[in-house]
């Protein structure tokens, strides 16, 4: 790589993390998923109820760290940097030229990773996965050295190990392969070592899931049932064209040159791919970002398709409006696509908002505001309204703080000044029960449309029983939710709570 590309594509990655200190408003928190990764940090293991386990490495790397937002931020957006380094890479291996190389980065610069980047879950190396094993591939029948497809085989393992989301891609793209003269690859010995080299390396996951009843299907199964059952298919497909609106023309023409031009002809097979991945998302109800790992690797084609295109005198007059075009619609939707304006600003433009289908929710309906902000909001309250009622107890050896989700006992883990270790019966929180302790004291943080019968029910069991605090922060997803003080036990807590997790365990 010349200097030149060396240094422009150096400016891309400086850009995206520039770009990243102004997407979120002071006023959010972490968001209740990031809490969950977090605390896996604690509690390593080969894989969890919710997610395989490699998030949690990344955690525990963090946790080394110190625990910070600079961290907790730094990897997400890291990893969509290093998308963009593939894609340049991509483009490279394809033989674009300098202006291809700065479309397809840009294109993926200003798209919807810059929002999906600002959340510490899988989805973020999970796209980085996704292009990467597509790069891989293109470099395998490119130059025919069987080490490229060892490390599509390590990639590929790797995503599997972050998020079981890529199997799809390999869904999508076996049979797109068989249609295709490509089916000549699957006579190659290296093809089937790659694979058992990918199997060898997810195996501790996959046993992992055999010793514990395989509890990845009883998550899916929660998840069709009180989530993508609120998905429509239509809005899914209408939402691909929003993620990459400034790069659809190059996306397009990615599609057209594999179908049509000869020089794309040994990679026909990803037309088909595209077009099998994405029927598999539609068909199944998947969120629609499931998909976004599918795209940078088109970019990056249809950038190297439209390099010739773009030759010609009009073609010159078309070159900077397809590199400005992301760009422009990145600074006109700033104002709307990110948690960087405050709810009360949300608010009062909700008719904007509302249009472009940021208020629904996985329940299907529209709220006031988005999901993911009314998810960022209350926890630092929450947690130090628990602190309080933790330090009136003063008696930490015997108190259990337990609350309704998981993203509850997660915020007040992370946000705790005095080392509370809140459960849930929710997520992963099932498994982190310290049932060592005799527990005799109760600290219990309820939802807010649960919480009306609490002390009635819960107070008998206790000598003396008081609600602490709320939830106050309006907007917030957990506005309401409520701190409940239960002391002295007069039946055994622990008991109580092996009965109420067994049936559970045993669903799952």
């Amino acid at each position: 790589m010349g200097k030149t590309n060396i240094i422009i594509l150096s400016g891309f990655v400086l850009l995206k993390f520039l770009l990243h200190y102004f997407l979120i408003a002071p006023e959010y928190d972490l968001q209740r998923d990031e809490f969950l990764h977090l605390d896996q940090a604690n509690h390593l293991a080969f894989g969890f109820a919710s997610v395989p386990p490699l998030i949690s490495w990344i955690s525990w790397i963090i946790k080394l760290l110190g625990n910070s937002i600079f961290w907790i931020k730094f990897f997400p957006v890291l990893f969509g940097a290093l998308t963009i380094v593939v894609t340049w890479a991509t483009i490279s291996e394809l033989k674009g030229n300098l202006y291809a190389r700065i479309l397809g980065a840009t294109c993926v610069l200003f798209s919807v990773l810059l929002r999906l980047n600002t959340l510490y879950q899988p989805n973020s190396f999970d796209v980085l996965c996704w292009t990467a094993t597509f790069f891989f591939l293109i470099k395998y029948i490119n130059t025919d050295h069987s080490k490229w497809i060892y490390g599509t085989a390590i990639v590929f393992a790797l995503g599997f190990l972050n998020k079981y989301n890529i199997i799809f891609l390999a869904l999508g793209v076996a049979p797109a392969l068989m249609i295709t003269k490509s089916r000549g690859l699957f006579l190659r010995k290296e093809i089937y070592l790659a694979i058992a080299l990918a199997l060898l390396i997810v195996s501790p996951n996959l046993i992992w899931q055999y010793q514990n009843g395989f509890p990845v299907f009883h998550h899916l199964n929660e998840l069709a049932n009180s989530q993508l059952v609120h998905v429509s298919r239509t809005l899914f497909l209408k939402n691909q064209l929003l993620f990459f609106t400034g790069s659809i023309v190059v996306v397009i023409s990615a599609l057209y040159g594999l179908l049509f031009s000869g020089y794309f002809k040994k990679f026909r097979f990803l037309f088909w791919a595209f077009l099998f991945i994405l029927s598999l998302f539609t068909y199944l109800k998947a969120k629609d970002y499931y998909a976004i790992g599918l795209y940078p690797v088109y970019i990056a084609i249809g950038s190297v398709y439209l390099c010739p295109i773009t030759d010609c005198t009009f073609g010159k007059i078309i070159k900077p409006i397809l590199v400005m075009v992301p760009v422009l619609l990145f600074i006109l939707s700033f104002n709307v696509a990110f948690p960087n304006k405050t709810p009360a600003y949300i608010i009062s433009r909700q008719d904007t908002y509302k249009a472009l289908g940021l208020l629904r929710w996985e329940d299907g309906k529209d709220h006031e505001i988005p999901q993911d902000y009314a998810d960022m909001l209350g926890w630092k309250e929450l947690a130090a309204k628990t602190d309080k009622a933790y330090l009136f107890l003063n008696d930490p050896e015997r108190t259990l703080v337990l609350c309704d989700n998981y993203g509850q006992a997660g915020a007040i883990n992370f946000y705790s000044e005095h080392g509370i270790k809140a459960v849930s019966f929710t997520a992963d929180y099932i498994n982190w029960f310290d049932l060592e302790k005799e527990y005799t004291h109760l600290i219990r943080v309820k939802n807010a449309w649960e919480r009306a019968q609490e002390l009635m029910e819960t107070s008998p069991y206790f000598e003396h029983s008081v609600i602490s605090d709320s939830v106050t922060t309006k907007y917030a997803r957990e506005f309401g939710t409520t701190i409940f003080i239960f002391q002295g036990s007069k039946v055994d807590i622990n008991k109580r709570i092996k009965e109420e997790l067994n049936p559970i365990k045993d669903r799952r």
